[in-house]
């Protein structure tokens, strides 16, 4: 009677917060909608859909306002080889910045429904995109692409064909752009670019390939939603719609530190994180920018020779087509 009680209270009583959830969660995934179909009518899951989805409609002229790329000076008058010659008056203050610049911090998280990890990368120069070299066949796994690139840790980027759940990360469902390249894309197409520039910043803009290339971007993938856009979250409201699952997010600082960051979900160990945690997470650790990446069972992160969380596929990672790297 009390289990039965529970259950009643969540699903139809009125903390309408865990009804919300489980709703979202069921509805955005591709195989246990019914979830939540056999216990709420079509129109009231639209009503909660509706009511958690991000309401910031980003339009591309001003989302290309927003995201006009700040001076990362504090990075910038480090790294530049151009640098003012009164920074170095001090040349141990100089080798101090020199090695804080060089630092990567693996972070352990821990939330009431989730673990994770973040990898903060001081220097944002050494963040770029790897692709398949099999493009239109096959994906690469992730362990796989840090070797094929000469690097040390990433995580999954972009998102790909998936039908059934038995795709190969062949076919990219947006685009790639590496090293100032289309890789893959329509030239005339607007895409929610998330990407770094040749100055080393965190782009985030609706935009075509050719205005991309035009703007410098040097690294990008599209995906979406956008969750911190100048320093402020996008979420206001709700959970952002998506409800729990594995994550996988980029962002920046405002001094220029890249914020990697996956979440475990679908398993005993991490349920999952919303779109709304993940947000929080990024403004805790100083996101200036950031965007939520290809999440689900392609969730994975790779350091220092090995994966280091537990994606949930039960075939282990998947094959991706593209991947966000940290040069060694």
């Amino acid at each position: 009677m009390f289990l039965f009680s529970s259950a009643a209270m969540v699903f139809y009583g009125p903390i309408s917060y865990l009804r919300e959830l489980y709703i979202t969660t069921a509805m955005t995934t591709m195989s246990h909608q019914y979830l939540a179909r056999i216990l709420y009518s079509d129109s009231y899951i639209v009503k909660i859909m509706e009511k958690n989805r991000i309401k910031t409609e980003i339009t591309a002229t001003r989302m290309q306002d927003v995201t006009t790329p700040t001076l990362l000076s504090v990075v910038e008058s480090i790294y530049n080889s151009d640098m003012p010659e009164a920074t170095l008056k001090d040349i141990e203050v100089y080798k101090f910045k020199r090695e804080e610049l060089n630092k990567v911090e693996l972070i352990n998280l821990k939330g009431s429904t989730y673990t994770g990890f973040l990898l903060k990368v001081n220097d944002p120069s050494r963040v770029f995109l790897g692709s398949t070299n099999k493009l239109y066949s096959i994906g690469v796994k992730l362990k796989d692409m840090v070797e094929n690139y000469d690097a040390f840790a990433g995580i999954n980027a972009g998102g790909f064909d998936d039908p059934g759940g038995e795709g190969f990360g062949g076919v990219p469902t947006e685009c790639i752009i590496e090293d100032s390249k289309i890789v893959f894309g329509d030239l005339n197409r607007y895409y929610d670019i998330i990407g770094f520039n040749a100055r080393n910043v965190l782009v985030l803009s609706h935009l075509t390939l050719n205005q991309a290339l035009d703007a410098g971007i040097r690294d990008a993938v599209a995906f979406s939603p956008y969750l911190v856009v100048n320093g402020e979250g996008i979420i206001k409201e709700g959970n952002g719609g998506w409800g729990l699952g594995p994550r996988t997010a980029i962002g920046q600082t405002k001094d220029g530190k890249v914020l990697l960051l996956v979440i475990d979900g679908r398993q005993l160990h991490s349920i999952g994180a919303t779109l709304k945690d993940v947000q929080d997470i990024m403004l805790e650790y100083g996101a200036y920018n950031a965007a939520n990446l290809d999440g689900g069972s392609s969730t994975v992160m790779y350091h220092e020779g090995k994966i280091i969380n537990k994606p949930c596929s039960p075939y282990g990672d998947r094959f991706l087509p593209s991947a966000f790297l940290i040069r060694k």
